[in-house]
């Protein structure tokens, strides 16, 4: 079993940064696909950010690309969400995803029900 703990969120104003990050307990992230995933009010959940752990390889939504970065840490077996330039329709609830790479893969790492843990959350409120 793997517990993802998301960190990070505040209020900000726009043009700020946050730097969000994903640590997991239970076993490392290694061999996992590892999402970020947002949620705000009157708005679908939006997937933002993922990587692929073993490679690195990262990808991004349209929305955040350019401004956001998601990098990681194998010693401390965290993920970072590295947030620039934020704009106020940036705010919501900030999810951390995780799941073997294989589950979302390259097709699917956008789409967060291919993911098999997640976290509580934290919340990122940019001001204008």
């Amino acid at each position: 079993q793997v517990q993802v703990v998301e960190s990070g969120g505040g209020l900000v104003q726009a043009g700020g940064s946050l730097r969000l990050s994903c640590a997991a307990s239970g076993r490392t992230f290694n061999s996992y696909a590892v999402g970020w995933f947002r949620l705000a009010p009157g708005k679908e959940r939006e997937f933002v950010a993922g990587i692929n752990w073993r490679s690195s390889d990262t990808y991004y939504a349209d929305s955040v690309k350019g401004r956001f970065t998601v990098s990681r840490d194998n010693a401390k077996n965290t993920v970072y969400l590295h947030m620039n330039s934020l704009k106020t329709e940036d705010t919501g609830v900030y999810y951390c995803k995780a799941g073997p790479w294989g589950r979302p893969g390259v097709s699917g790492i956008f789409i967060a029900t291919r993911y098999d843990y997640w976290g509580q959350g934290t919340q990122v409120t940019v001001s204008s």
